[in-house]
């Protein structure tokens, strides 16, 4: 038996982990809202033989299987198009979602390292945990300063679309965007010719993945440290199919 997780705060998730846990179940699948406060409970869990994966966002305990997009690979894929897009040397930034969450940190390195490869100028790396209004008021900061800037990468698209009001506003309208996601809104606004691009991941591959897994360690087997659910490059070519 699977629990998912739930909407709403940490505790929330918490409670609903013991709350299965208590009920006897015969595996975990968690997609961990902070997975520092996640540990203790996980590692309760593992103690009692109920095995545990994690999904969308990895967690801190040893041993336990990540099954969700490999967010490194799919952040260096948006910096690939964007590098592709902008000459070289061009001032770019990046927006990082909640620096405490694994996700968060692995596509903000990815972008770093692909800005890097192709020798573009990391001129800001700021978070904005996620949050359109958060993503604007932070563009507007960085567009002050860096009123060259040709390309920002946001590490979701609700970052990514208060990036591109922030740029509307300014009128900076050749600046290159590119989400992360591939939300129906991000779609919506690339057909328009407002964002520029954003990275696919597959939730229902996470979610059937997760229980496919945790249910196969259930029943005694083994699986890979790592299962990688997907990543694809969306521009205005494919992305009615994300609306």
């Amino acid at each position: 038996m699977v629990a998912p997780p739930q909407e709403g705060d940490v505790q929330a998730q918490i409670n609903q982990v013991e709350d299965q846990l208590a009920k006897g179940v015969d595996a975990l699948a968690l997609a961990p809202g902070d997975p520092n406060a996640f540990a203790p409970i996980v590692d309760d869990a593992i103690k009692s033989g109920v095995p545990v994966v994690f999904v969308d966002t990895k967690g801190i305990n040893e041993g336990v299987t990540f099954i969700g997009t490999n967010n490194m690979n799919g952040a260096e894929l948006a910096a690939k198009f964007i590098c592709d897009k902008t000459p070289k040397g061009s001032d770019v930034a990046i927006l990082t979602g909640i620096e405490s969450q694994s996700t968060a940190l692995l596509r903000r390195d990815g972008a770093i390292k692909g800005f890097k490869n192709c020798g573009l100028n990391i001129v800001a790396t700021q978070t904005a945990e996620w949050d359109t209004a958060k993503g604007r008021s932070v563009t507007e900061s960085i567009i002050l300063k860096n009123p060259n800037i040709k390309a920002i990468f946001a590490s979701n698209d609700n970052m990514g679309l208060g990036a591109m009001q922030a740029l509307k506003d300014a009128d900076m309208n050749d600046v290159v965007v590119v989400g992360f996601d591939a939300t129906p809104d991000a779609a919506t606004s690339i057909l328009k010719g407002e964002m520029t691009a954003t990275i696919a991941q597959f939730s229902y591959n996470m979610g059937a993945y997760g229980v496919k897994y945790a249910l196969e360690l259930a029943n005694g087997g083994s699986i890979d440290p790592n299962i990688d659910t997907g990543t694809q490059l969306v521009t205005k070519e494919n992305a009615n199919d994300f609306k």
